[in-house]
């Protein structure tokens, strides 16, 4: 309803033939009881407001399946920081997912309670979204779920309804090493998690052919689960770290996390990453006994001061039998993250594919991992109490990569 404000002053003119005349300043004001102004249009781009800050709106509402996970956490202050309107589903106690409301600002970040077997929960976290980050996934199946539950049958389900919702895109996150068939060393027929995750990706390309598939690697950062498997204590026999052929036949090339959210950031914007595939790889190859020899020599942990050392756990059947009573007694959530799944995942060796594009062609800039990793480690680092600068530890000193022609040896 429209109604006439008095300005504050009143201005007076004062004519010479008709002496004082008052002149009334007058403007018209809108109240929110007025009927609401039509919509040129609903595409959500021409709504864009501000400069792109997390109090801006860039256009894009994104749903973020799997946003309370250790990657959803980073996807999500990345999403919020460039002005991105959040539908964050999650599942179980809120306080898992409440902390995100800072991501964004006010109104920005919504929150929907869902069940991945609930397509009614569902279709109503997407239906106002036009990106959809699907980051469900887990390393080790619960009594609820398994590997097919929530890797095939549930992606399979997120993408159907983003299709029948009219999304307009769908980013699916797999695995690197994903395959039909994988090679078996701890688990007799390979990995169940990397077969899963390949029929994951073919569930969601049936269903929705115009996805986007991210296929990372090992992924480190903090509260991350490669770097802290390596240096929790169960994962240690004794002060001894048993490995696959001591390590030195596995070759792993980890990415860090910050990387990876930028990536999918990165293809969120850009409309031309639709239907592609993309390997989320770090910039450096390494043997894993000289990434577990690197960590360790950073803990300070090292053979010299601590005695650690590296041994072939094919001849000790204690650490496999330690991993199946770990898997026994803390079937939720194992100690240490020691599980037979993951220890059958630190055995095979990544295969990056050369007609694949990577990270860098999403215009990700790459972080080291020497520039990253002591920082993670520096709270399992022993002697903490001794302050860096009085020089009484020397650096550690830094993996050696691996070449493609080494590589080629330790294949054969």
């Amino acid at each position: 309803m429209a109604s006439l404000i008095l300005t504050r002053n009143v201005q007076m003119a004062k004519q010479h033939a008709n002496g004082a005349l008052g002149v009334l300043c007058l403007r018209t004001a809108n109240y929110s009881s007025d009927s609401p102004r039509p919509l040129k249009t609903t595409n959500l781009g021409a709504m864009k407001r501000g400069t792109g800050g997390r109090s801006s709106f860039n256009g894009i509402v994104a749903t973020v399946f799997g946003c309370t996970g250790f990657l959803g956490r980073y996807v999500c202050n990345k999403l919020g920081k460039s002005g991105t309107q959040m539908i964050l589903p999650y599942r179980g106690e809120d306080s898992e997912a409440i902390r995100l409301k800072v991501c964004g600002d006010l109104g920005q970040v919504l929150f929907q309670f869902y069940h991945l077997e609930d397509e009614e929960a569902i279709r109503k976290a997407v239906k106002y979204s036009n990106v959809v980050i699907n980051l469900v996934g887990r390393e080790y199946e619960t009594k609820n779920f398994k590997f097919n539950d929530v890797h095939v049958d549930g992606a399979r389900r997120i993408a159907r309804i983003c299709r029948e919702m009219g999304v307009d895109r769908l980013i699916h996150v797999s695995a690197l090493n994903a395959e039909p068939n994988p090679k078996g060393h701890v688990i007799e027929g390979g990995s169940n998690f990397l077969r899963s995750k390949y029929w994951g990706e073919q569930a969601v390309r049936e269903e929705f052919p115009g996805a986007t598939i991210i296929r990372p690697s090992d992924i480190y950062g903090s509260e991350d689960r490669f770097l802290r498997y390596y240096a929790h204590i169960w994962r240690r026999q004794f002060r001894s770290v048993p490995l696959w052929h001591k390590g030195e036949r596995t070759v792993k090339q980890p990415v860090y996390v910050s990387d990876v959210a930028q990536a999918i950031v990165n293809c969120a914007k850009d409309p031309e990453t639709a239907g592609q595939v993309y390997q989320a790889v770090g910039p450096k190859r390494y043997q894993l006994s000289e990434l577990v020899d690197w960590f360790h020599r950073i803990m300070r942990k090292d053979a010299e001061w601590w005695g650690y050392q590296r041994y072939d756990m094919r001849f000790d059947p204690t650490f496999v039998l330690k991993t199946k009573l770990t898997e026994m007694i803390c079937p939720g959530s194992p100690v240490g993250g020691l599980h037979l799944e993951r220890v059958e995942l630190e055995c095979v060796t990544d295969k990056v594919l050369q007609n694949v594009p990577t990270l860098e062609d999403l215009g990700v800039q790459l972080t080291p991992m020497e520039n990253q990793v002591p920082w993670e480690l520096r709270p399992y680092r022993a002697a903490l109490y001794y302050d860096a600068d009085l020089n009484e530890f020397e650096k550690p000193a830094l993996p050696k990569t691996i070449t493609p022609r080494e590589e080629q040896r330790i294949d054969a």
